[in-house]
């Protein structure tokens, strides 16, 4: 089977976990996501020993959690892991775990939002692609399309995405590696060894529920930290439920970012369909892809399109 920077490509009959390591979620919550990756063919480990008890706002106390994560990091015949939901928890029990037994057989990761702390971990730590992508939390309020697509990325085949263009854009062409994911999420990392490897590469940003000025103090931290100095190209995903305040901020979230990256020539894509959004398309990160920002959009693996 082929691989992918030493991760092989799932096939019909693989063990795959969902796990819960970030808020708290119930096995009644995971029910349609289970049977829908068992209608694609693979099997899902024992979901009794995979969701944990609620504590607090989490799935399980920080020992709990660590305990869990890497028992399945551990576990040379799981080949993916599908996090089960966001929300918070993720940083707290990262510098717990211990990814030695991991890399002698890696396993796909697969989420997003809060779990962008281990997507960028493993990603910048190991040199492994991980998947940004819907979790079984979000599966039933997921379109079919984005959910084929994310077992057509785990089974081997990966497409172009194209979109519309928007008159926000800055017109290009650019290639590196894609790398991001949750803006509120990646500014927690910065400064530490999860933070990705930005020169020369993609980034893709969304969030969700952030004010304005605060989505506006997070991009000023990214740019004071040289983070878009020497990138290749920049994708703004969906920022879903945006807040403005009283006074009004006086500027959209394009002008937003338009204005903080004035100074760099990088294309730029707005209103990419990643993040909290029904239609959540699922990508993988750090791969070498090329953008294509004209009157449409065009995100291309380049070594991978289309094979199986």
């Amino acid at each position: 089977m082929r691989k992918s920077n030493h991760l092989e490509y799932l096939k019909k009959g693989d063990l795959v976990a969902v796990v819960s390591i970030a808020k708290y979620i119930t096995k009644e919550e995971c029910r349609f996501a289970t049977q829908y990756i068992e209608k694609k063919g693979l099997k899902v480990f024992n979901l009794n020993k995979t969701i944990l008890s609620r504590r607090g706002m989490f799935s399980g106390s920080d020992e709990e959690r660590i305990n869990l994560l890497q028992f399945i990091l551990d576990s040379s015949n799981i080949k993916a892991i599908f996090f089960a939901r966001g929300g918070y928890g993720s940083i707290r029990i990262l510098d717990e775990l211990n990814f030695d037994q991991f890399l002698k057989t890696p396993k796909w990761l697969i989420g997003f939002s809060d779990i962008t702390v281990f997507l960028s971990h493993v990603s910048k730590s190991f040199n492994l692609p991980t998947i940004h992508a819907p979790m079984p939390y979000n599966f039933p309020n997921t379109s079919k399309k984005s959910l084929q697509e994310l077992f057509d990325l785990l089974f081997g085949v990966r497409k172009a995405i194209k979109i519309t263009s928007n008159k926000y854009n800055r017109l290009g062409m650019c290639k590196g590696k894609l790398i991001g994911g949750n803006l509120s999420i990646l500014t927690s990392l910065l400064g530490s060894n999860s933070f990705p490897e930005t020169k020369g590469n993609i980034l893709l940003l969304e969030d969700i529920g952030e004010y304005l000025y605060s989505i506006d103090r997070m991009m000023y931290s990214l740019k004071r930290a040289a983070v878009f100095k020497n990138l290749s190209g920049l994708i703004i995903g969906k920022f879903s439920k945006i807040n403005d305040n009283t006074p009004s901020f006086g500027q959209n979230i394009f002008q937003l970012i338009i204005n903080i990256l004035r100074d760099y020539k990088f294309p730029i894509c707005f209103n990419f369909p990643v993040g909290h959004l029904k239609n959540n398309r699922p990508i993988i990160f750090f791969e070498d892809i090329i953008l294509k920002v004209n009157e449409s959009v065009e995100l291309i693996y380049i070594n991978h399109k289309n094979e199986k």
